[in-house]
């Protein structure tokens, strides 16, 4: 399949898929929406980088992508929520579905979909001069989205207590966000994603610069939100896959291919009883 030109998911020469369009009325929904990638495939320039990944990933469910670095996992996340589209020479195939919705379809509004599917990076990224508070609703100031001064104290609160950090900031909420540890920065980015009502949460390794004891209180935080919205995390760590996912997608690149998955399923499945030997020989540290 070659990239499609238009970075709208529809092959070159295809009829694009009949779809619901995503509407300002969709904003702020809360609730968790089952996300499904067909057929997708990506492409750097002239590179091809995923080929053919077709993964379904229930709602208010932990979906964990694991697998050796460089075998496709962080560009597939960022496919999810129309990221990739932004790399200057990157071009997609296939479809992304959010609850029935092609979110590549022609016309539909990149903003509308960043709303409703989250991303948490790698490295915090708070901003730094901004206080903790105005952190937390910088995504409504960016989409021009108004709420009045009461809703919005409410609106931190609520968020805080989401990301598990208001017990820690509740007194300090006029302080900058920079003054906050790692894995309290990283909690903050978690509540500044919720702020905007996502149905969907992407984490690109969230808890890889973080201690032990952050990293536990992360993937407490992953736990309580997983029952409000759809998670689906990258990692590179066995353990923490097996304690905060219940569903697993293994992705592997061999021999200068491009990155596919393996095999998918209930975690526990790929763990314990994996259906092909590459995906136990990784599970179980033998590789990668």
């Amino acid at each position: 399949m070659e990239p499609d030109a238009r970075r709208n998911g529809v092959p070159p020469g295809a009829t694009p898929p009949v779809a619901h369009q995503l509407t300002e009325q969709d904003e702020h929904r809360g609730d968790g929406a089952r996300v499904d990638a067909i057929e997708v495939s990506a492409w750097f320039g002239r590179v091809k980088v995923l080929d053919d990944v077709t993964l379904s990933m229930p709602a208010t469910t932990v979906t964990a992508l694991i697998g050796p670095s460089g075998c496709g996992k962080s560009t597939f996340l960022r496919v999810l929520n129309r990221m990739h589209e932004s790399v200057p020479g990157a071009q997609l195939a296939g479809e992304v579905h959010l609850n029935g919705d092609d979110i590549y379809a022609p016309g539909h509004r990149v903003t509308t979909v960043r709303k409703r599917i989250g991303m948490v990076f790698q490295k915090p990224n708070p901003f730094p001069a901004m206080s903790i508070a105005n952190n937390v609703t910088a995504g409504l100031t960016l989409t021009n989205v108004r709420i009045n001064r009461a809703g919005r104290a409410d609106l931190v609160e609520d968020c805080l207590r989401r990301a598990g950090l208001w017990n820690e900031v509740r007194d300090r909420l006029d302080r900058p966000g920079a003054t906050l540890s790692g894995g309290q920065q990283q909690r903050l980015c978690i509540a500044r994603a919720l702020a905007v009502g996502p149905e969907v949460l992407l984490m690109d390794e969230p808890c890889s610069a973080l201690d032990p004891s952050s990293t536990r209180r992360i993937e407490e935080t992953i736990a309580e939100l997983s029952s409000q919205v759809t998670i689906v995390i990258v990692t590179h760590n066995m353990q923490q896959a097996a304690r905060v996912s219940q569903q697993a997608a293994f992705f592997l690149a061999e021999q200068g291919a491009p990155g596919g998955i393996v095999e998918s399923g209930p975690t526990a499945q790929l763990f314990d009883s994996p259906s092909d030997p590459r995906t136990s020989d990784y599970v179980h540290g033998r590789f990668g």
